[in-house]
């Protein structure tokens, strides 16, 4: 037996790891990122604030200062605090790790397709993962939803809005009958991470619901690169998910970029406001041409269905573009496409060569 044999977990040796395709030098619209960086004369003034940190020095744990600017400008209800982490993804292993516990089975709960880490997460912390799959249509069964919640009784219920691979916004209704069928048996989590595109959010009811949390990242916001997420619920709650998160999770980099970033945050807000209207004008465009079917998105991504997709997905990458070809992750996206919500220079070219390899 060898030494990896030995020491690694038999599910984990047979696992993958997370796939990121080489994008030098492609028209890059897989990874929902915003197209626009910042502004010249805030780059320079970010330079010279970076220029101050300390790097010789830890973080301090606390944070104090960048959840101040969070609560500030991000709509975190009167008397809540917000628990970072190194990404959303971050945030979803530490609730899967809180709440795996050894007395008793856990289950995470969720609809399918959905992100890949909910049940990524549950699987390494030794939950079991529940998926519910969506209408044909890809939108919630709520019945379906409902009837597992009774079955299954899972710790966390995930419910992505808008959702992802989908882009589907669930309705207010939808969402407050599963928070209270899960009363009395778990948490609910309102993944946020598109709402600056959907401009829908339960954060502000927060307090109606002891059960809620929401999570969002800046990551969609335009700030990828510097990996920061956060998330809200009542404070015993929060307290519980800290003890988990790992001392100094969030870099000095990160926390002094996401502070001056909360300090511009009209910057952002006004390019979430152009990819809203870029993608409509790109749904309608889609729409246009034979044979595609464009599917709701309150996203900065539009799921599209059509023939032959794994073709033209392989012709794209030929034109260098690349999208994200989903229509392996479930069956319900046979033949799907994801196109991240670019600039109106690169939609346009986007449009371009996808219309040629259609023909």
């Amino acid at each position: 037996m060898s030494l990896i044999e030995e020491i690694i977990r038999p599910d984990v040796r047979e696992m993958s790891a997370y796939p990121v395709p080489d994008s030098n030098g492609f028209l890059k619209l897989d990874a929902m990122e915003n197209p626009f960086p910042l502004p010249d004369n805030l780059k320079a003034r970010l330079g010279s604030v970076l220029a101050e940190v300390a790097l010789n020095r830890y973080p301090v744990p606390s944070y104090r200062s960048l959840k101040a600017k969070i609560r500030q400008h991000m709509g975190i209800p009167e008397g809540y605090d917000v628990v970072l982490g190194n990404g959303s993804d971050e945030l979803i292993s530490i609730i899967a790790l809180a709440c795996a516990r050894k007395d008793k089975p856990a289950k995470i709960l969720a609809p399918v397709p959905s992100f890949v880490m909910y049940a990524l997460s549950a699987h390494i912390a030794g939950m079991e993962f529940v998926g519910v799959p969506l209408k044909a249509d890809l939108t919630l069964d709520l019945d379906a939803m409902l009837a597992a919640i009774k079955k299954e009784r899972p710790a966390v219920v995930y419910l992505a809005n808008p959702h992802n691979p989908t882009g589907t916004l669930f309705t207010d209704d939808e969402i407050v009958s599963i928070i209270r069928a899960m009363e009395n048996i778990g948490l609910v989590i309102s993944d946020e991470a598109y709402q600056p595109f959907a401009e829908a959010s339960f954060m502000n009811r927060l307090p109606e619901f002891p059960n809620l949390l929401v999570m969002r990242t800046v990551s969609k916001l335009g700030l990828a690169g510097i990996r920061l997420g956060y998330m809200s619920a009542r404070p015993e709650l929060l307290a519980e998910f800290d003890k988990v998160r790992p001392p100094y999770n969030v870099n000095v980099l990160t926390e002094a970029t996401a502070e001056f970033a909360m300090d511009h945050i009209d910057v952002f807000n006004k390019q979430a406001e152009v990819i809203r209207s870029e993608r409509e004008k790109l749904a309608l465009a889609l729409k246009r041409l034979p044979g595609i079917e464009v599917f709701p998105s309150r996203a900065n991504f539009l799921t599209i269905r059509l023939q032959n997709a794994d073709q033209v997905f392989e012709k794209l990458v030929s034109h260098k573009v690349l999208i994200k070809n989903i229509g392996k992750m479930h069956a319900l996206l046979a033949n799907c496409l994801r196109i991240t919500v670019s600039s109106p220079e690169e939609n346009k070219v986007f449009l371009d060569r996808f219309s040629a390899c259609i023909q």
